[in-house]
């Protein structure tokens, strides 16, 4: 998912993630334009993923 995308994307997404991994907390999933490798670190920490692994994960949610 390219940053456009998640941009106008972000709150849908959000929630299937939330549904994934109900120990993510709304601060971890705060998006904030400028800021998406702030928020991949986060998700990295909470999941145990690699960079590459959280943005296929995004990228595959529909």
């Amino acid at each position: 998912m390219n940053k456009l995308t998640w941009k106008g994307r972000w709150n849908e997404v959000k929630g299937k993630v939330k549904q994934e991994y109900a120990d993510l907390t709304d601060d971890d999933l705060l998006y904030a334009e400028g800021k998406e490798d702030e928020l991949l670190g986060r998700l990295q920490k909470k999941t145990g993923k690699t960079k590459e692994e959280v943005e296929d994960w995004l990228n595959s949610i529909d």
